[in-house]
C-alpha cells in the first residue's frame, strides 16, 4: 500500500512501490490528462510537479513521492496564468504532449516569474512535441514572462 497526496486529495493504492507513478495517476486514480510517451523520461508528455518542480512521472517509482505534494495537469487551475497563455497564443495543435508541456512552464514560472529567453528555451527543451508548436510555445511563455509570469 502506497499513501500519496494528489492535487490536494490523500489517496492510498495497492500498488508497490517501484510502479511508475505515471501508471497510478492513469490507471488507479483515473487521472488521464497526464500523457505516457516514450516511458524513458525523455519526452515529457508525462510531466507532473512532485512538491512544486517538474518530474517525468514515467520514470517516477510511486513510492518516492509518499509524503510530497503531486500535482498533475488536473490540479492546475483552469486559470492559470500558463492555460491562459497558451488559449491567447493559440499554442495547441494536436494537444498530446500539451500537459507535459503546461506542467513544465508552470514549474519553471514558479521559480522564475521573469525568465529571460534563453532561460525559456533551456527549460522546455526537454519537452517532445511531435507537431512543431515550439514557436507558439515560446512565443506565449515569452509574452507571459514579460507580463510577470504565474504566481
Amino acid at each position: 500500500m502506497v499513501a500519496l497526496v494528489v492535487n490536494g486529495t490523500r489517496y492510498e493504492v495497492d500498488v508497490e512501490a517501484e510502479v511508475p507513478l505515471l501508471w497510478v495517476l492513469r490507471e488507479h486514480l483515473g487521472l488521464t490528462g497526464t500523457k505516457f510517451g516514450c516511458g524513458k523520461g525523455v519526452c515529457g508528455s508525462c510531466t507532473v510537479h512532485i512538491d512544486g518542480r517538474a518530474a517525468r512521472s514515467c520514470v517516477t517509482p510511486v513510492g518516492t513521492v509518499a509524503g510530497k505534494a503531486v500535482t498533475t495537469i488536473e490540479g492546475l487551475p483552469a486559470d492559470h496564468p500558463v492555460k491562459r497563455a497558451w488559449v491567447a497564443g493559440e499554442v495547441v495543435q494536436c494537444g498530446y504532449c500539451q500537459p507535459g508541456q503546461i506542467m513544465q512552464a508552470a514549474a519553471l514560472l514558479a521559480e522564475d516569474a521573469r525568465p529571460s529567453e534563453e532561460r525559456i528555451v533551456k527549460a522546455m527543451d526537454r519537452n517532445l512535441c511531435r507537431c512543431g508548436t515550439y514557436p507558439r510555445i515560446l512565443a506565449a511563455l515569452t509574452r507571459l514572462a514579460r507580463e510577470g509570469g504565474a504566481p
